[in-house]
């Protein structure tokens, strides 16, 4: 591994105090693409260690694939050793990232309001459930529980079936990307200010961020949101179809997308009919649509439908499982899949820089108790 520090935050030192989810994977980006980033877990580790299984040498993969680039020390911040070795750290960083509960930090006497004192260049970060106040402030927040919440759920799934959750960590996943986000503007701001300043994002928030179109929707017509399965709620085709093999995922954005569907799917008259000849009718229609676009396709090979589709410009996808997706030579193409020593893969930064591109440095569980040099 090479420990040089590159990348476009190269310089910027990061103190990731934070467990479970959006606050490592705000840590993890931040080091991908260059800062030097020093991850304190208490004495026992952070909780996503015994996630599992899978393991590895007793830690789980779910920790692994949020902890990269960083290096790890335990503290215990409830003793004063403990502080006294983060004060210590504290002169030294940029950033410093926390998701305790709300007071546990001020309670400890190293609180945002008291440390910003002493350190006015500091970007605090705090990832929460809920903020700090208000009817819900300072509760206790997880990802799930939000996606109920916020009406996630709601509108996820079959139509005929119930409300549900959402398959993976959505809303922690993209509060922790809220984070970053909210660190690099205080970043820079403070180019200017020389200021430094509380950066705070919320999966309640995060969570009610993610409702397009449906917030936008009801703002408009009042009527509640309902679940659509595989189906956009307001455009048609964009839906998975049944054909003679494997379903295949279509998404017809506008009226020439489906007028070159129907062509590749012999149905070219199918374009012009009154009930579908719009965005607006397609969408109304859909039912009827449906039912007549996967009596065609049920002729077709579903791998086979995509290529002809995709040349033609129509957006089109197999439903592929996982480890299809992972293994998919486009994937490798677009170096998604990185490999450190020791057996460490996952998932490459998404983010492509032409000049400070993302580096892998550290893998999970590298020690390190200070910054590095320069």
């Amino acid at each position: 591994m090479n420990n040089t520090t590159t990348g476009a935050l190269s310089g910027i030192r990061v103190l990731d105090l934070s467990r479970v989810l959006g606050g490592p994977y705000c840590g993890q980006v931040l080091g991908d693409h260059g800062a030097d980033v020093l991850k304190i877990e208490p004495p026992q580790g952070d909780d996503t260690r015994t996630w599992g299984p899978p393991f590895r040498d007793g830690v789980s993969s779910y920790y692994r694939g949020l902890n990269r680039n960083k290096r790890v020390q335990h503290l215990d911040l409830g003793s004063e050793e403990g502080r006294a070795t983060l004060m210590a750290l504290l002169p030294e960083a940029d950033v410093l990232i926390e998701n305790f509960k709300t007071g546990t930090m001020e309670r400890w006497g190293i609180g945002y309001e008291t440390l910003s004192q002493r350190f006015p260049r500091l970007v605090w970060c705090r990832v929460s459930g809920f903020g700090a106040d208000g009817p819900l402030g300072a509760l206790p927040g997880y990802d799930a529980a939000v996606q109920a919440m916020t009406g996630i759920m709601s509108i996820n799934g079959e139509a005929e079936g119930g409300p549900l959750r959402v398959g993976l960590p959505v809303v922690d996943m993209v509060t922790g990307l809220n984070a970053t986000l909210g660190v690099l503007l205080a970043l820079q701001e403070r180019a200017k200010s020389g200021r430094g300043q509380f950066v705070e994002a919320a999966l309640y928030d995060s969570g009610l961020s993610l409702l397009h179109p449906h917030a936008a929707n009801w703002f408009l017509d009042g009527a509640t949101p309902k679940r659509t399965g595989n189906a956009h709620p307001n455009i048609y085709p964009y839906d998975a179809l049944a054909t003679g093999t494997d379903p295949v995922f279509v998404a017809v954005g506008n009226d020439r997308q489906f007028a070159s569907f129907c062509g590749c799917i012999g149905l070219p008259g199918l374009a012009d009919y009154p009930l579908y000849r719009d965005a607006r009718s397609r969408s109304v229609n859909r039912e009827g649509l449906k039912q007549q676009l996967e009596a065609a396709l049920a002729g077709f090979d579903g791998r086979t439908l995509v290529e002809t589709l995709m040349a033609a410009g129509v957006p089109a996808a197999p439903v592929l499982p996982v480890d299809a997706a992972l293994q998919h030579p486009h994937t490798a193409h677009r170096g998604m899949v990185v490999e450190l020593e020791g057996g460490y893969r996952g998932i490459a930064s998404p983010i492509k820089l032409s000049r400070t591109p993302a580096s892998y440095r550290h893998a999970p569980l590298t020690p390190g108790e200070r910054f590095l040099e320069g």
